[in-house]
């Protein structure tokens, strides 16, 4: 350690042990006495819990003081060097820092409320028996004063007049120690101190501005806006800037608020809430500079005559609200370090609303820009209102949960939704207060559109699927009464059941009137579960009244009037016609719905919803209302919302409208778009998944449970096909849209031939899943007599051996294949089972493994080829087998392969098969099959009884 720097550590072991003697002086005289008592009053207490924040300040910077000059004093007296970690003052700046900074802070708000005046006035007689020592502490040749300015003198000068001390001791040790790497870390520090000597006098300054402002002002404006912590930064006063026409005398910047005074009241604007519009266009007058201010609640404009004043004020607020938004002020205070930093347009804070209107009283706690709630946020009223969710330009737009509680209820109203421009729009979710859920769409706050409204008490539950307009149903839907035990499937107008309707049951009886506001009007058909069918007007409780005409089941019919009379039972006066010997097939299978309810008319409501995401481009806020959910959300967040049609899994589907589009044009060749297709289908993330998810809803609504009557199957089927057509429709305008946006050339439109061929032979397979548990069932039930029939064929042939059956079908010997009859101890050939044609058998099984009407083809033709292989082993060449020999060898594998509902398997296939497919080999095999069917069900039973017979009888002669 070389002499100078010896000298310069010397030097700051002397001042700061003199500062500690000077601080400790300062503590027995001033702060001690100062807070020896609390005052009563509130105002003096007030100013008496500052003094005591202002004493805990000065002893931790008293506590560092003595720190530094213990461990320094401590390591130069027992060392000949001193390193620059043992000098406090360096190599912890940022400390000393802190503690000077945070002192002189709260001195400077004591300055500003006035609390050495109050001081020396409350404790006049103790100033006087210290008044020898408060001069001693008046250095500097001040002459005596009053005890207020001597209390604020001695309680900052001597700290100022350290820190100049630093800067002193700091800048020889530096030119002592020469170039060295620690001199960097004196330089610094150097910096530091002069930078804490500028904020001390800035924050003096403004204390002392502020002081004066508030003995300028009156005791009403005083008491109303000072503050120990606000500080005033620019008066119009000082630097001539006006506000609008009318609204002040007077504008003060404070560090906090921009105040406009006007008389004895006034507005103050927070400036975390303060935005401030220098390129503005408007402005009050041509001649002025104007600045224009954007509150939550308020705009208006600071102007004058000269753009370098209004250059100032706009320099300054910018800072004042910067600092404001950081929580801090800038060290120093107006220095270069803040400069060129703007303050954000996007911000995030809490307000609450004051003016007349719909945000009257309401907190907003989240994202701003520019004056209004803009991003996340949330909103509550004091009636219990709350909306958190995403805002855009101060309206709710885009996802939120808003709670509105219901008068007289201590519950609420829960709605998860899209809104649009501060309504609510596209999709959401409303769980009622009164035990009701309604998933759907809505338009301006209504519901509209597509629906699912649920009850979910148990006096009452129900459900209704369809079309909602007007916040009422309205339109084609369906409810389901859980008490009665009954589902309405039908038209609606104004919450009532108006127009055609169909009425099932849980116990099989269904029937299709008119409706009028609830009531049925006009007559009817009425299906009962007898498989009687009465045409006629009829009562609410199925009571035949007026004219009608009932047919029963085995073709008489009943044709007059019918009454019901109480304790009477029916009663009737017509023509009883027994002529009829038909079991009524005809009316039997009558289905409903077909003419009443086109189905292009039915669910237009889901329909729409996708074809104006369409319309509108695709854009990605329409997208999240058309699916609803937040595209922008996490697949975690996603998992744990409970949307409609978004059941969240591993999917490998874009989020986002642009690379769904973009994979469209990708994916347009044949190869491709069959996988393609069947990816997307399954994906509540893509559009067309979503569509095929509500729509699988609307079915399951109207066809499961009490739905499933064989009366509904025409319109079940023809539904599947339709939205086998509507979904390769929108594939089309998804595609034609996507082109167009990525600028490739357009395809050319399909034929309405072409378009039919395409949903039958890639979209139908494709979707068939989602509806074929109700969809199978209502074939089941359509075709239940001829497979009870067909099943007792099955039963009957099952008692024959193999042989034997081969022979009771006429299978010409030389194709049946012995070899495969393996014999076990005393066993005979005659009378083994289930060997034979074995492969094709288990083949044709597989028929009711899959849902797809073309897989169940392909067994078909596998079982063929199964059959012609065993054949071609059994004769050793190969054999192709003519219609004669097939039908029987079939017939052999049908009754071996028992399947149990072939009638409604056959019907299906037939039914939904792609229409390229007939005339073809599938049709071929398709109606050898069915032949099958209808001759076990038919014919069998009669054939066997027949043979039975002939050989009893043979064997009696």
């Amino acid at each position: 350690m070389d002499m100078g720097t010896a000298e310069g550590i010397t030097s700051l072991l002397r001042a700061e042990e003199t500062f500690s003697a000077c601080l400790a002086r300062i503590d027995s005289i001033i702060l001690k006495p100062m807070l020896q008592a609390e005052p009563y009053d509130q105002k003096g207490k007030e100013n008496f819990k500052l003094l005591l924040l202002l004493n805990d300040r000065f002893h931790a910077l008293w506590d560092v003081t003595e720190d530094h000059h213990r461990a320094l004093w401590q390591k130069f007296s027992t060392s000949t060097s001193v390193h620059i970690q043992d000098i406090y003052i360096i190599w912890k700046v940022d400390l000393f820092l802190k503690h000077y900074i945070q002192y002189f802070t709260t001195f400077s708000n004591c300055v500003v409320v006035q609390s050495f005046d109050q001081a020396a006035k409350n404790k006049s007689e103790v100033w006087k028996h210290h008044k020898t020592a408060l001069k001693q502490l008046l250095t500097d040749g001040i002459q005596e004063t009053s005890v207020s300015l001597a209390l604020h003198t001695i309680l900052q000068k001597p700290i100022r007049e350290h820190v100049q001390q630093y800067s002193l001791i700091l800048t020889r040790l530096s030119e002592a120690t020469g170039k060295c790497p620690e001199r960097d870390l004196i330089t610094s520090a150097i910096k530091e101190y002069a930078n804490l000597q500028s904020f001390i006098s800035q924050v003096l300054d403004e204390a002392s501005l502020t002081k004066a402002l508030w003995k300028s002002l009156g005791h009403k404006l005083t008491d109303a806006l000072c503050l120990p912590e606000r500080k005033l930064l620019e008066d119009s006063k000082n630097l001539p800037i006006f506000a609008s026409t009318g609204r002040s005398d007077q504008v003060l910047l404070f560090n906090d608020a921009l105040v406009l005074v006007q008389g004895s009241s006034f507005q103050s604007f927070d400036l975390k809430v303060l935005w401030v519009d220098a390129t503005c266009g408007e402005k009050p007058a041509p001649e002025l500079y104007s600045l224009r201010i954007i509150t939550p609640e308020d705009t208006f404009f600071l102007s004058t005559k000269e753009p370098q004043i209004r250059a100032v004020w706009r320099w300054k607020l910018s800072q004042a609200v910067r600092q404001a938004l950081n929580g801090k002020r800038d060290f120093p205070l107006w220095s270069k370090a803040g400069e060129g930093n703007e303050p954000p347009i996007c911000r995030c804070f809490k307000h609450i609303f004051q003016m007349e209107g719909r945000l009257k009283n309401a907190a907003y706690e989240g994202e701003w820009c520019w004056g209004k709630p803009h991003g996340k946020g949330t909103l509550k009223w004091p009636d219990g209102r709350n909306h958190v969710g995403d805002f855009k330009e101060g309206l709710e737009h885009g996802f939120g949960i808003c709670l509105i509680p219901r008068v007289s209820e201590d519950r609420f109203d829960c709605y998860k939704c899209h809104w649009f421009e501060g309504k609510m729009r596209g999709y959401g979710i409303c769980e009622y207060g009164n035990e009701m859920v309604y998933k759907g769409y809505f338009k301006d706050d209504l519901r509209q559109g597509f629906g699912i409204l649920e009850g979910t008490s148990a006096e009452h539950p129900f459900k209704y699927t369809g079309q909602w307009e007007n916040d009422k149903k309205n339109g084609y839907g369906v409810w389901d009464d859980k008490n009665r035990g009954e589902r309405y499937i039908g038209m609606w107008q104004d919450d009532h059941r108006h127009g055609q309707g169909i009425v099932v049951t849980q116990s099989g009886v269904c029937y299709q009137r008119t409706f009028h506001a609830d009531k049925m009007v006009g007559s009817g058909i009425l299906l009962l579960e007898d498989d009687s069918i009465y045409e006629g007007s009829f009562t609410e409780d199925l009571l035949f009244v007026g004219k009608g005409k009932l047919t029963f089941a085995n073709g008489f019919t009943l044709e007059g009037t019918f009454s019901n009379k109480s304790g009477q039972g029916l009663q009737t006066q017509g023509v009883l016609n027994t002529s009829s010997n038909q079991l009524g097939d005809r009316m039997i299978k009558i289905q409903l719905g077909l003419n009443k309810f086109p189905v292009e008319t039915r669910w237009r409501g889901i329909y729409d919803q996708f074809l104006g995401f369409v319309h509108s481009g695709c854009k990605e806020e329409t997208e999240e209302s058309f699916t609803g959910f937040h595209v922008q959300t996490s697949k975690e967040l996603r998992k744990s919302q409970e949307y409609l049609c978004c059941q969240r899994g591993a999917e490998d589907v874009p989020g986002k409208m642009e690379d769904i589009l973009e994979e469209l044009v990708q994916h347009r060749e044949l190869e491709l778009l069959q996988c393609y297709l069947q990816k997307v289908l399954n994906s509540s993330l893509h559009p067309l998944g979503k569509l095929l998810k509500t729509l699988t809803l609307a079915f399951q609504a109207t066809y499961s449970g009490t739905g499933a009557n064989r009366h509904l199957l025409s319109m079940a089927q023809e539904e599947v096909k339709h939205y086998a057509k509507k979904i390769w429709e929108f594939y089309q305008g998804l595609l034609h849209l996507a082109l167009e946006q990525k600028g490739h050339p357009l395809a050319e439109m399909e034929d309405a031939e072409t378009s039919n061929l395409n949903a039958y032979g890639m979209i139908l397979p494709l979707i068939l899943p989602c509806f074929y548990p109700e969809l199978f069932m209502l074939y089941m039930l359509y075709h239940e007599k001829e497979d009870d029939l067909y099943c007792q064929g099955i039963v009957d042939l099952s008692l024959f051996s193999d042989l034997k059956l081969l022979e009771f079908l006429e299978v010409q010997k030389h194709l049946w294949p012995l070899k495969d009859l393996t014999l076990t101890n005393n066993q005979r050939r005659s009378l083994i089972k289930d060997k034979c044609f074995l492969s094709a058998t288990e083949c044709l099984q597989k028929i009711i493994t899959t849902v797809d009407p073309r897989e169940k083809l392909e067994v078909l033709q596998k079982t063929y080829e199964e059959i012609e292989s065993t054949v071609s082993r059994v004769v050793g060449k190969d054999y192709k087998l003519p219609m004669d020999d097939l039908l029987p060898l079939f017939m052999y594998v049908v009754s071996r392969a028992s399947i149990q509902h072939l009638g409604a398997e056959i019907h299906l296939i037939r039914d939904l098969m792609n229409p390229t497919n007939e005339g073809g080999m599938y049709d071929f095999l398709l109606t050898a099959l069915e032949s099958c069917y209808e001759h076990i069900q038919k014919n069998i039973k009669l054939h066997h009884r027949e043979t039975w017979q002939s050989s009893r009888d043979s064997r009696r002669l």
